[in-house]
């Protein structure tokens, strides 16, 4: 039994059930026997929540009508012809390690269906709201691959979950890592790393003996793989999760003043550097939650807002993993649920666009510094190399080497792959 302090945790905070480490380390500790290395290629997930607009991030339309173009001008990029938004105008200076697809569409304009389908690569149907039904892309790496290193967590989400973030039927053992806090702030704090008030040794150790006391009968009942993980390494998951190496991770102060300037002194950019920095420690995909794109109202002021907060901080992302050697290991995907129509509506915003929407890529060893597909004029539909949210998702498995052939039980017992849907961006490779 383990008895030093930093195991006390908050068991509240982190479901005992909800560890992805217990599997992995013992499918680790067999390959390892088996003389296996696995590879170490991580993945950053920007999740544009509520759908940013295309005319005002990457594909705008400087020469469309006024009421289709909107308020900005735009910027010329490091690539020859290529315009960006006035807004994004650090990514428009590195473009040449950005990939963007100009030319990603599907059906629908709702926000729950279609952030669904770009976290799993299916609609959620049925009354919007409510858990996943399927299970995000992060939960599944969480249980195919696990972590690079056995004292982190697969699957992080920085700061809370993604809006269809969660494991559906792959079970909460595979739920993500939550920080559940702004790193911007001064006292930011990674809730499930410290220990729980009151939670003294005693009780800790009562609370171990209670989860091995109740490993036996949940086995029976349990058909997800959740109960599996009461042995001996959810008592190692619970020792590495709290260890040394997850604290220094999370520990965005460590970083120099300069670095955490570059990326913006506030919760977009300090999302991003904690990703940066998670990565290298050893998580596998981390989910970075950029909400407030949801644009109906005075585009102008809010763009004014959060745009140059996300320009300034993708930049600086991959820029740094450029740096650090890490631009063929680490695949940054930035991508929202849809766009925005290609009019302005009567308060000053654009409402949402399912026909249309731009996607950034870098990193992951691809084929960068170009603009895959075309819109037509007025930014309504793809004109040139349509792709969706599915393709966006079968790139991020061949980067994990992951087969999206692969099936899972659903919540029926029914085998479902992860894509039905699995042609991948060739522009790309």
């Amino acid at each position: 039994m383990l008895h030093s302090r930093r195991h006390f945790l908050r068991v509240g905070a982190l479901p005992l059930g909800g560890l992805s480490l217990p599997r992995i380390l013992r499918a680790r500790e067999e390959a390892t026997k088996r003389g296996e290395q696995p590879r170490a290629t991580s993945v950053i997930f920007l999740e544009l929540a509520g759908g940013p607009s295309q005319f005002e991030t990457y594909d705008p339309k400087p020469a469309a009508p006024l009421e289709c173009r909107g308020p900005f001008g735009v910027v010329r990029t490091k690539l020859p012809g290529i315009l960006f938004s006035e807004l994004m105008a650090e990514q428009a200076k590195m473009a040449d390690r950005l990939a963007i697809v100009r030319s990603v569409t599907h059906p629908s304009n709702s926000h729950d269906p279609s952030s669904h389908l770009s976290m799993t690569g299916y609609y959620k149907t049925g009354p919007k709201g409510g858990a996943n039904q399927s299970p995000c892309i992060g939960s599944v790496v969480a249980k195919v691959i696990g972590p690079h290193h056995p004292q982190m967590p697969a699957y992080v989400a920085v700061p809370g979950v993604m809006r269809n973030g969660r494991a559906a039927f792959l079970g909460p053992g595979f739920d993500p890592f939550v920080v559940g806090d702004d790193p911007n702030k001064e006292d930011f704090r990674v809730h499930n790393l410290e220990p729980f008030e009151g939670l003294n040794e005693d009780r800790y150790a009562g609370r171990l003996s209670l989860v091995d006391s109740l490993g036996a009968g949940r086995r029976v009942a349990d058909q997800r793989g959740v109960a599996e993980a009461m042995d001996r390494f959810t008592l190692h998951a619970l020792d590495l999760i709290t260890g040394e190496r997850a604290r220094r991770a999370f520990d965005v102060a460590r970083e120099k003043e300069t670095v955490r300037e570059r990326y913006g002194r506030n919760t977009v950019g300090q999302s991003m550097l904690l990703a940066r920095r998670l990565v290298e420690a050893g998580v596998t995909f981390v989910s970075v939650r950029v909400t407030g794109w949801d644009d109906h109202v005075d585009i102008t002021q809010r763009m004014r807002d959060k745009g140059p907060k996300f320009d300034r901080g993708v930049a600086a992302l991959v820029n740094d993993l450029y740096e650090r050697g890490l631009e063929r290991d680490v695949l940054v995907v930035a991508i929202g649920e849809f766009g925005r129509t290609p009019h302005m509506n009567d308060q000053a915003g654009r409402d949402h666009w399912g026909a249309l929407m731009s996607v950034l890529f870098a990193g992951g060893g691809l084929q960068v510094g170009q603009v895959i597909g075309r819109s037509n004029s007025k930014g309504e539909k793809p004109a040139e190399a349509p792709y969706r949210p599915e393709n966006v998702l079968a790139m991020i498995y061949r980067h994990l080497d992951i087969d999206p052939k692969m099936t899972f039980e659903d919540f029926s017992g029914r085998p479902t792959h992860l894509l039905e849907e699995r042609r991948l961006i060739t522009e790309l490779l």
